[in-house]
């Protein structure tokens, strides 16, 4: 393996990404971007500077995060980034899903740019598009549509992975994202997604009438052991840590409004955590919400809800709201999202339903 083709970018470092990322790989399974045997006569140092000095296009920074989050390995053992390397050492530099083997190629596809400058771009992604190429779905993605619009911006490489996108949503989400135009507002940006300094409120329909006007879910979400295309919240001590907030903004009967806001990012945090207190999102296909969970057994009301699918034919989820402290010039940044029209359609319809029963 070449030592330039490390891809270590700082969403696979912290695992901070947003609640409704696509799963990548086991969370057991660990796959190999760098490898390098320490020569015979290599004095001892630290393992943070020995990669530094031999990973192109990488931080020292990164290496450290890298190692804090158990990717930097010596033979086989995860290591700190204090290690101090010996001679035959082997060092290994291992992520959580496999490196990527395809050129990003900027391709024209329509993009709502919400706002943009040197440093940062916020997009507004509609559902039904892939984020990252990947297997299956190497173009046609949100980040060959960025390399497109950003294919004369001096200095923006779409395949240097400390360029880019900052987080995720998952396809089936729709909302905000931003992106990094430089590798220090990455860095930037990375860090406070990291200590959770970002302001990120999501609003999804689930099923059932959420009793308590707010709340907060505390579980860790890891994968589910009987699926393992699902995540799960899991007993103490296993998965990750996460922190989900709910407001309910209105109530429909069957299915709740309600207003999610993220403490930490796991992946499929709000699907995984709505559904953990009995309130799957609505045609949430994944969690099991493509069903009539809640209602009655009428063929009109069976219907009703058919087309309500057929109105949003994805999970109910949009990042409406994105804040943060803009790297350069540390002006406070927010931006929002109105909900768009699948999820609108859907929400004007069961509030309609809602208001003619009660009137019968």
């Amino acid at each position: 393996m070449r030592e330039e083709d490390i891809d270590i970018d700082i969403d696979d470092l912290e695992n901070e990404c947003p609640d409704d990322v696509e799963p990548v790989g086991d969370e057991t399974q660990l796959y190999e971007h760098f490898r390098v045997v320490v020569d015979k006569g290599q004095e001892m140092m630290r393992v943070d500077k020995y990669l530094f000095d031999r990973i192109t296009n990488s931080s020292r920074n990164r290496i450290q995060k890298a190692a804090d989050a158990g990717f930097v390995m010596a033979n086989g053992k995860p290591v700190k980034s204090s290690y101090k390397v010996k001679p035959f050492d082997v060092i290994t530099v291992m992520m959580d899903r496999p490196r990527y083997d395809n050129e990003v190629v900027p391709e024209d596809i329509p993009l709502n740019v919400v706002y943009e400058d040197d440093y940062v771009m916020v997009v507004n992604k509609p559902a039904g598009l892939v984020v990252h190429p990947g297997h299956g779905n190497w173009h046609g993605t949100l980040v060959n549509a960025i390399a497109w619009h950003l294919k004369d911006t001096k200095g923006y490489d779409a395949n240097d992975p400390h360029l880019g996108l900052v987080h995720r949503i998952d396809k089936d989400t729709s909302g905000l994202l931003v992106i990094a135009k430089t590798a220090d507002a990455k860095t930037n940006l990375g860090w406070q997604f990291f200590h959770k300094t970002t302001k990120r409120r999501y609003q999804a329909l689930v099923w059932g009438n959420v009793e308590q006007d707010e709340g907060t879910v505390v579980g860790n979400i890891g994968r589910n052991p009987k699926d393992r295309l699902q995540m799960a919240v899991l007993p103490e001590g296993e998965g990750k840590h996460a922190v989900t907030h709910y407001r309910v903004l209105e109530r429909f009967g069957y299915v709740t409004l309600v207003e999610c806001i993220l403490e930490t990012g796991r992946t499929h945090q709000i699907r995984v955590h709505m559904k953990h207190i009995g309130h799957v999102l609505f045609n949430d296909e994944r969690y099991g919400g493509h069903e009539i969970l809640k209602g009655t057994h009428f063929a009109k009301y069976k219907q009703f809800v058919n087309n309500c699918f057929d109105i949003c034919p994805r999970q109910a989820l949009h990042a409406m709201t994105l804040g943060f402290v803009h790297p350069v010039t540390g002006e406070e940044m927010y931006f929002t999202s109105e909900l768009p029209d699948d999820m609108t359609n859907l929400i004007g319809k069961w509030r309609s339903y809602i208001s003619n029963r009660e009137l019968e």
